[in-house]
């Protein structure tokens, strides 16, 4: 497993923008699949972006595609959510994982091994 850190969360304007970031320590992070996924109240957890490990595909959720982008900085271990037009409906806690490695994309939680703990974005006027 790799350990993942969240940040960048917040609270944002209908319209606004947000940048996640997700900090990745352990071994063979070049090799996995990386993923956000999003929980609001209430709800289950659900598939937003995965980037393939090999930076050539990414593939998103129709509810977010062409407002967000997932990009992997394999040099610095990390992962980003940049967060575009923000609507109330985006407001959950926001969680990055990882999958086992060497992997084709795939967009079920149940296919990722390790997780951050969360961070907050509330859109909201």
């Amino acid at each position: 497993q790799v350990q993942l850190v969240e940040s960048g969360g917040g609270l944002v304007q209908p319209g606004g923008s947000l940048r996640l970031s997700c900090a990745a320590s352990g071994p063979t992070f070049t090799t996995r699949n990386m993923a956000w996924f999003r929980q609001a109240p209430g709800n289950e957890r659900e598939f937003v972006a995965v980037v393939h490990w090999t930076n050539t595909h990414t593939q998103y959720a129709d509810s977010v595609k062409d407002r967000f982008t997932i990009s992997k900085d394999n040099g610095r271990s990390m992962v980003y959510l940049q967060m575009n037009s923000l609507k109330p409906e985006d407001t959950a806690v926001y969680y990055c994982a990882a999958d086992r490695g060497l992997q084709p994309v795939k967009t079920h939680d149940g296919d990722y091994d390790s997780w951050g703990q969360g961070t907050q974005v509330t859109v909201s006027s």
